[in-house]
């Protein structure tokens, strides 16, 4: 017979294996006071958003005349019939299915330069150096890999079914090492673009190579994102990424591997609701989890706020009013006679008492880390369908050809058009083309065509 001591223990060990799994979209403390009641619903008043509903469709490649020389109904010949009326649809479609690859021979001249004083070779820009697979098919099997998620045999038998080109999963593997080694300068790019922005969200997650368990890391801003596979999940793999000082504001869910580097830091609030309000369904009977809880939901509310409203209020009211969250939050956490459960609850909100509102000061800055989680869900739903890597070179290239990926995603760019461009850049000069520069290239472009 279990002691009730020992029950409580093993409550709050399957609470804190649970409490990082985030149950909806909605921020926690939005969610139910556990009072019963349910919330009366607003009407929405807001119209659609901009560019909602069907878009027209764009002019016909090609019109096909349908004859009716049948009719439908009695199979009677109509064929003497005058036309009535016509009816016009738009239909969109994609191509059949190829019944074969295309298969080029590419014939590249030699020649003998004076000025360099040695043989040199025309080059093709339709397939890498030493590569018998066109950058078409390279740049597609990247993108199934990364943005679709598919596994290496889901992508081989896709290849063969749709185009016609067989491939096997140990020569596709070795197709995007050799291509995430190529884009490595994009890669550190991307890094300095998040370690040069003015607020971080990171994140890990569990990560599988030949079984042995690894970490895929991510450090994320608006505009990049960066994928980093480690087998630590110490301190010491911040530091490598982000350096012992980071001057921004640096957004985690509070793990201690964070909490060495010296920056301004603001923890997710969403975890922390979320454990209390797991404590609170293991123990109803004890209500004044349920008062604390409401407390410090409304100091959230009345922080986000205060944020909101800084340049109406001026420094000065804001600073006094900033204050006296923190002497809200000071006076809940010194709560008088708590009992066993509530003392413990307490305790884990004083750990991050320094970091609950931060977000205040600074704007832009969240209360929770709800975009990093967004972020590694890309690695999340990966290792759901592949189990993880079978190589450290795998999972590599997958945090490398990910990073792009997401990057351009959040720069609303094409990954694909991107990728082949850079290739294309690579074989010409041997360096791909860096985002920033391509980014510009549009840019210009536009500029020209208005």
């Amino acid at each position: 017979m279990k002691t009730k001591d020992q029950l409580d223990k093993i409550t709050k060990t399957n609470i804190n294996k649970s409490v990082n799994q985030p149950s909806s979209k909605q921020p926690e403390f939005n969610k139910d006071t556990g009072t019963g009641k349910k919330k009366k619903s607003r009407k929405k008043t807001h119209k659609g958003r901009k560019g909602a509903g069907n878009k027209p469709k764009p002019q016909p490649d090609v019109i096909n005349h349908n004859a009716l020389a049948i009719c439908s109904e009695c199979q009677t010949d109509l064929t003497m019939q005058p036309v009535v009326e016509t009816v016009n649809r738009i239909i969109e479609d994609i191509p059949n299915i190829p019944d074969k690859t295309i298969i080029s021979q590419e014939v590249q001249e030699r020649k003998w330069c004076s000025t360099c004083a040695k043989i040199v070779s025309s080059m093709s820009e339709i397939a890498l150096p030493r590569s018998d697979i066109g950058l078409r098919a390279l740049c597609l099997i990247a993108y199934l890999w990364v943005v679709s998620a598919i596994s290496l045999p889901g992508i081989a038998a896709f290849l063969n079914s749709f185009f016609r080109l067989s491939l096997s999963t140990a020569g596709i593997s070795k197709m995007v090492i050799r291509l995430a080694n190529i884009m490595l300068p994009v890669y550190d790019e991307i890094l300095q673009d998040v370690k040069g922005g003015n607020i971080i969200f990171a994140d890990e997650t569990g990560w599988r190579v030949k079984g042995v368990l690894w970490w895929l890391w991510i450090f994320a801003n608006k505009r990049a994102a960066y994928y980093w596979p480690d087998k630590l999940r110490g301190s010491i793999v911040v530091e490598k990424i982000l350096g012992s000082v980071f001057s921004g504001v640096l957004v985690t869910d509070a793990w201690h591997a964070y909490m060495k580097i010296i920056c301004i830091k603001q923890t997710c609030m969403a975890h922390l609701f979320r454990k209390i309000r797991k404590f609170r369904d293991a123990y109803p009977q004890y209500y004044s989890i349920l008062l604390f809880y409401r407390k410090l939901r409304r100091l959230l509310i009345d922080g986000e706020r205060l944020q909101v409203t800084r340049k109406e209020l001026g420094e000065e009211v804001f600073a006094r009013r900033l204050a006296f969250l923190h002497t809200r939050l000071n006076n809940l956490l010194a709560w008088k006679n708590p009992n066993v459960i509530l003392k413990d609850v307490i305790a884990k909100v004083a750990r991050q008492a320094d970091y609950i509102l931060t977000f205040v000061e600074y704007e832009g800055v969240p209360n929770h880390n709800n975009y990093g989680e967004y972020i590694i869900k890309k690695g999340i739903l990966k290792r759901k369908v592949s189990g993880g890597s079978m190589s450290k070179e795998g999972v590599k290239a997958y945090a490398v050809l990910q990073s792009i990926a997401q990057t351009c995603h959040l720069r609303k760019l094409s990954f694909l058009t991107f990728l082949s461009t850079s290739l294309v850049c690579y074989i010409r000069t041997g360096m791909p083309l860096m985002l920033g520069k391509y980014e510009s290239q549009l840019l210009d472009r536009e500029k020209k065509a208005a």
